[in-house]
């Protein structure tokens, strides 16, 4: 449970660093983001997940 919480505190960080450091790049960025179709965002989200299986996988070995 502890590295549970290490490693969500961990993607906290990393997930509000953008915001932090240009909100206003942010802003548009999500309004483009926003155009897109979902198909894309599926896509989009789909490499995201495989990508993070991927680093779990290798960092566990």
């Amino acid at each position: 449970m502890e590295f549970f919480l290490c490693v969500m505190g961990m993607v906290m960080i990393v997930e509000g660093l953008p915001y932090f450091a240009a909100p206003s790049k942010i802003r548009v960025w999500v309004q483009k983001l926003v155009e897109l179709p979902d198909s894309s965002l599926r896509l989009i989200g789909f490499l995201l997940m495989f990508a993070g299986v991927g680093l779990v996988y290798l960092g566990r070995q």
